[in-house]
């Protein structure tokens, strides 16, 4: 059965490191604690940042889900800003921001992007060394 934790956090910029601070928990918790973990809680920064900069609802959260299946690792982040889905933009050389999809589709083994009935999500998926609890 696959191991999952979910949390929010309310949608601003100063509650970004309580989402990198429960994701780095959730991965110490199964055994996930080497450069792997370093580029999960690196990604997942990158993407609850996007979600806290361009949600565009008031006093809304967003959703952290990390689910560990076997030896398949899904992050998963969720905004109720369900009709702008994110795309890729490649950041010129002088560019100070825009580059944190194009480290996540570098970076993860697959992700991708779907509208929920009431949210967005933005994925990312990766294989690990580390089965999942049972």
């Amino acid at each position: 059965m696959p191991s999952t934790e979910t949390f929010r956090i309310p949608k601003h910029k100063r509650h970004v490191h309580a989402a990198r601070q429960h994701v780095r928990k959730a991965l110490a918790d199964w055994g996930i604690t080497d450069d792997h973990a370093d580029l999960v809680t690196l990604l997942a920064n990158e993407l609850v940042t996007n979600a806290v900069t361009h949600c565009r609802v008031s006093y809304a959260e967003v959703r952290v889900t990390l689910t560990l299946d076997g030896t398949a690792l899904l992050l998963e982040v969720s905004d109720p800003d369900r009709d702008r889905l994110p795309r890729v933009h490649h950041s010129g050389p002088d560019e100070e921001h825009g580059r944190g999809l194009a480290l996540v589709e570098a970076l993860a083994d697959s992700w991708g992007c779907r509208q929920e009935p009431y949210a967005k999500c933005v994925w990312a998926r990766w294989e690990t060394r580390v089965p999942a609890h049972s």
